[in-house]
């Protein structure tokens, strides 16, 4: 054998996975024929991030004048440097990753990998020249690219996907964005802070759907107060792309309208890179859309296994992470404890953000649960007020009977950052009067955690 293990991919599950297999002492490759790093790192979690400050920071410039700042001339955002800033972090950080494999000695091998049999990873190189390397175990991590729909072809002018929606040269006049999870919602805030007029289309009742109810409906009341149009409840039906504008027809309740827009982005969800990679040639059992494992991530070929989107899950980066972690170490001969998929944080980094980890409330309900539940909102908390971010509020589930936390979720400034509490308290099982008597530091949002605990129990102080 060539190696100890070949992973197919450098995304957040296939670099992880590398650089924790090489710590146990394997010898690894690494097969990415684009940039390492993966989508995540270069065209998805990272720039969007940095796009998502420079938003915030052109915001906080506009309203300087509410903290007692003034700021003399005109203020513009400029798209190209805040592009440049993104692509050049974006860079630094896959860089990052090169330094990461040369410490852990892991080799990358640079070419389309797919499988070629049960212990044979064939790499087809930028030069056309096919090579084949072995391996004892194989990892599948080729992720997920944005996602089309039968009657939306993108065209990557008028019709685009994230990527191009993280590389305009200029800022567009109107935009019509289909579907607000995550992708939609936070380039609809970053377009809307620019000046873009924002059009927001939802199938479902609410944007946000995976979310607790009373968070989507927040940010919907949010982000209608921001100016953007949100249409829920409502599905693109075509869009006719021959003139200057997108001219969409927009199916509602109330029957259809037509909306016309400069760009039009769709924001659906992702699809698995499953294609021509050997998974018909090598036998390799799907399950729907996905590849079935077990919960070490172990195909049904021994020495193939699967991580990160092309697994069923959700499609989150530091999901992926885990997946790799808890995978290589099980081939190492470690014994991890299989992921619990119940206490996987979800984050959306719109303005205010959203967090959240565990059961909604209506999913504790339905799951014959009695419940407590306990709200504390921004309004009401001293940093939130010092910071001028009063939007949203902290709200826990706790069952009724045992104190056990069912469930965090979170809508306000950085509560992307305070999520983690929730994941470590449910993992440790704490309970609701233990995480009432856990004392937070004063003045933070993290405050907002223990008085929501406290309004559960009717022991809340500043309500």
């Amino acid at each position: 054998m060539n190696y100890d293990l070949i992973i197919i991919g450098s995304g957040p599950g296939g670099y992880v996975a590398a650089i924790r297999a090489s710590q146990l002492g394997k010898k690894v490759a690494v097969v990415e024929r684009a940039e390492l790093g993966g989508i995540c790192l270069n065209w998805g979690c990272i720039p969007a991030k940095s796009l998502l400050k420079s938003a915030k920071v052109y915001e906080y410039v506009r309203h300087a004048g509410d903290y007692g700042v003034n700021i003399k001339g005109d203020v513009s955002p400029d798209i190209k440097g805040m592009i440049k800033r993104s692509r050049e972090i974006a860079e630094g950080m896959s860089k990052g990753i090169q330094y990461l494999f040369k410490k852990n000695n892991i080799e990358q091998i640079k070419g389309f990998g797919k499988l070629d049999g049960k212990n044979t990873v064939l790499v087809e190189g930028d030069n056309g020249k096919n090579e084949k390397y072995t391996a004892q175990h194989i990892i599948l991590a080729t992720g997920s690219r944005s996602k089309e729909l039968p009657d939306l072809k993108q065209d990557g002018k008028k019709i685009i996907g994230y990527r191009e929606a993280l590389t305009l040269n200029e800022v567009p006049e109107s935009m019509l964005i289909v579907g607000s999870g995550a992708i939609g919602s936070e380039f609809a805030y970053f377009y809307n802070s620019l000046g873009t007029k924002v059009t927001l289309v939802e199938f479902l009742p609410n944007v946000v759907p995976l979310e607790d109810e009373e968070v989507s409906k927040q940010l919907g009341r949010s982000f209608k107060k921001a100016g953007i149009k949100v249409m829920t409840g409502s599905s693109v039906e075509k869009v006719d792309i021959n003139g200057a504008l997108c001219k969409t027809t927009v199916k509602t309740k109330k029957g259809e309208e037509e909306i016309e827009a400069e760009i039009v982005l769709l924001a659906v969800g992702v699809t698995p890179n499953l294609e021509n990679i050997g998974l018909e040639e090598t036998g390799i059992e799907m399950d729907k859309d996905k590849i079935k494992v077990d919960k070490y991530y172990q195909t049904n070929i021994k020495g193939v296994y699967a991580i990160g989107d092309i697994v069923h899950g959700p499609a989150l980066a530091h999901a992926a992470s885990a997946e790799g972690t808890i995978c290589v170490e099980k081939i190492a001969g470690k014994t991890p404890g299989p992921l619990d998929y119940k206490n996987i944080p979800a984050c959306t980094f719109t303005s205010p953000e959203i967090a959240s980890v565990g059961m909604t409330e209506k999913e504790a309900i339905e799951a014959g649960y009695e419940i407590k539940v306990g709200k504390f909102p921004f309004t009401a908390s001293g940093k939130a007020n010092a910071a001028g971010e009063k939007e949203g509020f902290v709200k826990l589930i706790f069952d009724a009977r045992y104190g056990e936390l069912l469930g965090g979720h979170m809508i306000g400034a950085n509560v992307t950052e305070m999520i983690a509490e929730i994941v470590v308290a449910r993992k440790l099982e704490i309970t609701g009067p233990e995480l009432i008597k856990s004392v937070h530091p004063h003045p933070t949002m993290s405050e907002a955690v223990m008085e929501a605990a406290a309004a559960a129990y009717g022991e809340v102080i500043h309500l």
